[in-house]
């Protein structure tokens, strides 16, 4: 059964997720929130209701959430039962030995004794780094600020082990991201263990329609990052202002017939999908916004017209930012990572 939550909340009015009904459809992203203030918002988060966290040994505030998990469980606001924590193993520690101890250090982290949902972060396998050099990797062997180093760990290996550390009770739930059809495929034949989720950039200008009706043919969850699309990635040079969803002219139109925000029908245009979604935000005013997306819908007329709107535009892409990771004149300086390809 899914975790209890308070009929106050404004999650209690949302649907459960396809194909993990235990897994809030809504949950909060801490990508990109700097350590100082990730305590704060998973806390405010919580109180407001939420009861999903997508969080990553890459996004290096684990130990922040962990120390506002302590303090939400001391105070009684929800339990560790209550919760949804998903983590994800980062590129370095693919080799079959490695998994376990990264999942390990983000239990400590996290200050809990089991994530309910782990997954492989990037289908990349890159040099390890021991926790003592440098905790998170990265992407180089220096930071961000070096060159990319490969090891030919295959990803059954990883699987194998993502497995085993299933077995120990460690990850409820095992699953994969940022893979396409084929790659799902694969992992299908060989799997013991049938990954839980694929958790995948997703939004209006990136709809991935037919992996996602693959996956869910396959009874495999699928979580939407970046369900609001290009915000996240203007600063980062990844994206131009004027691709931002959020101001798109047909999502104007409904939500000013909806009487909603922008934001609240980018996210339900998503849930109507079938598709988890993980916005974030350190606004207390907008996290309660983004879950309070279960007192209307869209209908079929508007699901149909913002369908057409997907421009298989990708902003969390190796093939652009990773050029500046390979050793001059390389493969990978020439044409980055074609990750999807």
């Amino acid at each position: 059964p899914a975790p209890p939550i308070s009929i106050n909340s404004p999650a209690a009015m949302l649907p459960v997720c396809p194909h993990l009904p235990r897994m809030p459809i809504v949950g909060l992203g801490v990508w990109k929130a700097p350590p100082e203030v990730t305590a704060q918002v998973v806390y405010d988060a919580i109180k407001l209701g939420y009861r999903h966290l997508d969080c990553a040994c890459d996004y290096g505030n684990e130990e922040a959430v962990g120390k506002a998990l302590k303090l939400l469980f001391a105070e009684k606001v929800c339990t560790r039962e209550e919760l949804w924590i998903t983590s994800k193993l980062w590129n370095t520690y693919h080799a079959r030995e490695h998994v376990l101890p990264a999942l390990q250090r983000t239990l400590d982290d996290l200050g809990v004794e089991y994530v309910d949902l782990y997954l492989i972060h990037f289908p990349i396998a890159l040099q390890f780094v021991p926790f003592e050099k440098r905790y998170p990797p990265e992407w180089t062997d220096n930071g961000n600020d070096g060159i990319m180093k490969f090891v030919n760990v295959p990803y059954r290996e990883t699987w194998e082990a993502m497995e085993g550390v299933h077995a120990k009770g460690l990850a409820k739930h095992i699953g994969v991201s940022n893979l396409n059809v084929q790659s799902v495929l694969d992992v299908l034949r060989y799997a013991k263990v049938k990954p839980a989720c694929n958790q995948i950039e997703n939004h209006l200008y990136l709809t991935q329609s037919k992996l996602v009706d693959f996956c869910h043919d396959m009874e495999i969850a699928v979580v939407g990052f970046s369900p609001l699309g290009a915000a996240s990635y203007v600063g980062m040079g990844l994206a131009e202002a004027s691709e931002d969803a959020l101001k798109d002219p047909l999502v104007l139109k409904i939500a000013a017939a909806k009487q909603r925000t922008p934001a609240q029908v980018l996210l339900r245009f998503q849930i109507e999908r079938g598709i988890s979604v993980v916005p974030k935000s350190q606004n207390p005013a907008r996290l309660f916004e983004n879950l309070e997306l279960g007192t209307f819908s869209l209908g079929a007329e508007d699901m149909s017209e913002l369908l057409k709107l997907n421009r298989n535009r990708r902003f969390n892409d190796p093939a652009v930012y990773a050029k500046g990771w390979g050793e001059p004149g390389s493969w990978l300086a020439k044409h980055g990572y074609p990750l999807y390809e």
